[in-house]
């Protein structure tokens, strides 16, 4: 039997085909069943693609496409504009305290997209903390397109300043240099030079943002309402959740949805494989920056504005409604306290339910993806099963299946009539989401991990009489395990406190850190939202780098 053979391989194959087709391709058939026949959910096939005629006909539906369109092309350029200057700045030049705003301008990714807009709500609105201190209202801003392409991009920009610096630190500046020696310009150079050999990392950072903007469903949620200003997301949500229920058009809007997303990876996926410059010379890059100079301070700056607009105002603005005893007594030290922290560890409407439903969630979500994660990526990369491009292909979907999307694909799969056994309206349909949405990571980050090992040791491990279960516990998982356990942890951080499934697909009278946290607001508990927004940050920052630090020991302590 060889060591990646079909035999050895069959077990690990079958366990996660079986994990793959319960998370993800059932939801997904679900959804494009339902979009096709209308009827199916009374058990019939009759009138396929009768609503395709009526929705696509439909002018709301070409005014909510539209709408996503603007929405994702708006926040990629505000994006663009904000971390291209500073990323390249970053990589080029000696930015002082570089390794600090690295830092903070890290932490958006640890504040969900929803809580960093109640907090931007609380800052901007009328008598918001603007307002208390500068004298100023901005609420009309903010509650527009420029204010929700804003809110988004201050999320979203990070991703796109971290591929920008390390990508421009790679490329260095020899090259520009040696154009400046042929009579470029330093604008010539950098335009012909250094940003083509940087594109790829730019493109591949943009397109994950445009997927992120036309996907998020807080910020449109909470601030498109009051300007009419519906996106595919807040309307696909509206017909699932309001009477009457209209799924065949939520499952349309998710298949022109899904489109759009497949689309913006598909493109990503081809600018990365095949519009990449490459440097011939073979040598490393001199990576000794120059100074700024004369714009030392402009750049500084530009830093701290954005630091602060990205990480400061938000966290300051949850802090402070968090510590307020009452939202109308304003920022004084009197109002200060805290009573609403003191009110979600005593359990006030189910606080520390909540928090535990979540932190489970999150475990089990780890785990469940762990594992179909490294049994996928085992099968795909090390063995020969004929299945494998099709493993392959189930797990890279999910990166275009947007959360709402998911959501109406788990209410359509197991509402089917003839079940014998349904996990709606149970806490395993959440677990079931939260799979589908974050399997990815997982399965990207052990593939990587698979592709850098050999054959050699597998095929050795057989030959001494291992089995191929013996061979992948003892060999290959020991391996892979420090890619798996940072993948699992960021899938933790991610599954505790994820909206959009959660506000959709919750069972009845059970509560999740963000449907607790959005519910609060509803019901104008903002600071008790606010203090477990707060907490949630700190335990999906903190519990993961303590994991990570304990790794870390017990690795120093067994070398």
């Amino acid at each position: 039997m060889k060591a990646n053979g079909i035999s050895g391989a069959a077990p690990a194959a079958w366990l996660a085909t079986l994990g793959l087709v319960l998370v993800v391709a059932v939801p997904f058939a679900a959804i494009v069943l339902q979009a096709i026949f209308p009827q199916i959910g009374q058990g019939s096939f009759a009138a396929p693609f009768s609503q395709f005629y009526t929705a696509l006909g439909d002018s709301a539906l070409l005014a909510m496409s539209r709408n996503t369109l603007i929405l994702g092309f708006s926040v990629v350029l505000l994006s663009a504009l904000l971390a291209v200057p500073l990323g390249v700045c970053r990589a080029l030049y000696k930015v002082p305290f570089a390794a600090f705003w690295d830092v903070v301008l890290l932490v958006p990714f640890m504040i969900p997209p929803y809580i960093a807009t109640l907090g931007w709500i609380m800052t901007l609105q009328p008598r918001g903390y603007l307002q208390q201190l500068a004298g100023f209202n901005m609420a009309p801003v903010l509650f527009s397109l420029f204010g929700m392409t804003f809110v988004m991009a201050m999320n979203t920009f990070p991703v796109v300043y971290f591929a920008v610096s390390r990508t421009v630190e790679a490329v260095g500046s020899r090259y520009a240099d040696i154009g400046r020696v042929f009579g470029a310009s330093p604008a010539r150079a950098f335009w012909r030079i250094t940003l083509p050999l940087s594109a790829p990392g730019l493109a591949g950072s943009l397109m994950l943002v445009f997927a992120a903007a036309i996907e998020e469903y807080g910020t449109p949620a909470a601030l498109g309402g009051r300007t009419k200003f519906q996106v595919l997301v807040t309307g696909i949500d509206l017909r699932v959740s309001d009477w009457p229920i209209d799924l065949p058009g939520a499952a349309i809007l998710s298949i022109v949805l899904v489109a759009m997303s497949l689309i913006t990876f598909l493109l990503q996926r081809w600018i990365l494989a095949r519009r990449s410059y490459e440097t011939t010379g073979g040598k490393p890059q001199n990576k000794d920056k120059r100074p700024l100079g004369a714009l030392n301070i402009p750049v500084l700056i530009a830093f701290a504005v954005v630091a602060f607009l990205a990480t400061g105002v938000p966290l300051l603005a949850i802090l402070a409604t968090a510590s307020s005893k009452t939202i109308s007594g304003g920022l004084t030290l009197g109002n200060l306290g805290f009573n609403n922290f003191l009110a979600v560890f005593k359990d006030s409407a189910g606080a520390l339910q909540a928090l535990g439903n979540s932190i489970a969630l999150g475990v089990g979500t780890a785990l469940l993806t762990g594992l179909i994660g490294v049994l996928a990526a085992y099968t795909t990369v090390k063995t020969r099963y004929r299945g494998r491009m099709l493993l392959d292909i189930m797990t890279i979907l999910p990166n275009a299946l947007p959360g709402i999307v998911v959501a109406v694909g788990l209410i359509l799969a197991w509402n089917m009539p003839g079940l014998p056994f349904t996990p709606y309206n149970t806490g395993l349909i959440l677990l079931l989401a939260y799979c589908c949405l974050l399997l990815p990571q997982p399965v990207r980050y052990t593939t990587a991990a698979f592709q850098q090992i050999g054959d050699n040791l597998e095929a050795a491990a057989r030959v001494c009489g291992a089995s191929s279960f013996t061979a992948f516990r003892r060999i290959m998982l020991p391996l892979v395990f420090p890619s798996l356990a940072a993948s699992m942890l960021l899938v933790f951080a991610v599954a505790s406190r994820e909206l959009v499934a959660s506000v959709v697909v919750a069972p009845v009278g059970m509560q999740t850190i963000a449907t607790f946290i959005w519910r609060q607001f509803e019901q104008g508990s903002i600071g008790l939202g606010m203090a477990m927004a707060f907490i949630t940050i700190v335990i999906t920052t903190l519990l993961p780098l303590c994991v990570i630090g304990l790794m870390r020991r017990v690795s120093v302590i067994q070398d």
